[in-house]
């Protein structure tokens, strides 16, 4: 594990953004996130600027085409592959100029090994996760993908502490054996919790800078994570039961930063957008229920949206990164209950 120490009363966002101009979207992480500033992702741009697109565009001697069914591997770049990699391009300029200058934890996300394993299509149409040799493939080539990506924000920005995000919502799937073969008909075998943990762990150790792994389901692989060196989880805290109470625990007691969904990621959502006091409710009752000390939740909790903001209005997506970073302020104020 490469530990992370969050500055205290940090906030970041989950990676996604409503709208379609990265120079906006740089500006509002830069100005409203600043202790842990996040490269922004545009979805509402199109293909290409989606999780998936975003990942194809980091895949080195692997090459991504969109289909009518979705992504699939192919031999040779594509119109589709090059944009992708032109928005990803275009993002980072827009990081590096309003970001000129910054010290500190810079956070980039991209779509976890499992994840794209589940929904990249080999050349057949299949899942690429129905193939352990081609999985093997796809991750080798994406490890080497985050090396270089992770070269690159370096050395646009020198004071940066890069913190790597990997977006792994399928992966409660992949090993439950649910995900779904081309047909619909049937589903793929399931990957055993052991040779998952093992490929999280190798990439993990390969890149060399703190790993976050977001899962906002109801039951995110919380233990899995901690197993595999993982330095935080970024989960939905408004989602979860009491249930998860002892891995999340044990993951915090371990070190682990939680990064605590709160605020709702569309107006409406789970979590609270009437004050400080209600966001950080959850979290508050959480390290009560838990027995945590009050250093611990300083030190450990960054607070985010439940999820992505990229279904958000606007306004809203700009409202809740503002309190995302207020709550997390207060909490450095706040008695555990």
């Amino acid at each position: 594990m490469t530990l992370w120490r969050p500055a205290s009363g940090s906030a970041t966002g989950v990676g996604s953004l409503p709208g379609t101009e990265p120079r906006e979207a740089a500006a509002l992480v830069t100005g409203e996130l600043p202790d842990l500033p996040h490269l922004p992702e545009l979805p509402g741009r199109g293909p290409g600027a989606d999780m998936l697109g975003r990942a194809g565009a980091l895949l080195v001697d692997l090459h991504v085409d969109l289909q009518p069914s979705g992504w699939r591997l192919v031999d040779r770049a594509g119109m589709d592959e090059r944009r992708a990699r032109s928005y990803l391009g275009q993002d980072l300029d827009e990081l590096e100029s309003h970001a000129d200058g910054f010290v500190g934890p810079v956070k980039v996300q991209v779509c976890g090994p499992w994840t794209a394993a589940a929904a990249l299509q080999l050349p057949r149409g299949e899942p690429v996760l129905k193939d352990p040799s081609a999985v093997r493939d796809l991750v080798a080539s994406l490890t080497e993908g985050l090396l270089l990506h992770l070269r690159d924000l370096r050395a646009r920005l020198p004071g940066a502490e890069p913190v790597l995000q990997l977006d792994e919502p399928s992966l409660p799937a992949v090993i439950a054996g649910a995900v779904r073969s081309s047909s619909g008909a049937t589903t793929v075998a399931p990957v055993k919790e052991t040779d998952a943990e093992d490929v999280l762990s190798a990439l993990v150790a390969a890149v060399g800078v703190p790993v976050v792994v977001h899962c906002c389901a109801a039951r995110p692989p919380v233990a899995l994570a901690r197993r595999a060196g993982a330095a935080g989880v970024s989960v939905d805290l408004t989602l979860l039961g009491q249930d998860m109470d002892d891995e999340l625990g044990e993951a915090v007691e371990s070190g682990l930063v939680l990064l605590a969904g709160l605020v709702p990621s569309v107006a409406g959502g789970r979590g609270s957008m009437s004050g400080v006091g209600a966001t950080v409710e959850p979290v508050r009752q959480l390290w009560a229920r838990l027995g945590l000390d009050q250093q611990r939740l300083v030190d450990q909790v960054v607070v985010t949206p439940t999820c992505g903001l990229a279904g958000a209005s606007p306004p809203h997506a700009r409202a809740a990164l503002t309190l995302a970073r207020e709550a997390a302020r207060a909490l450095t104020e706040m008695e555990v209950p």
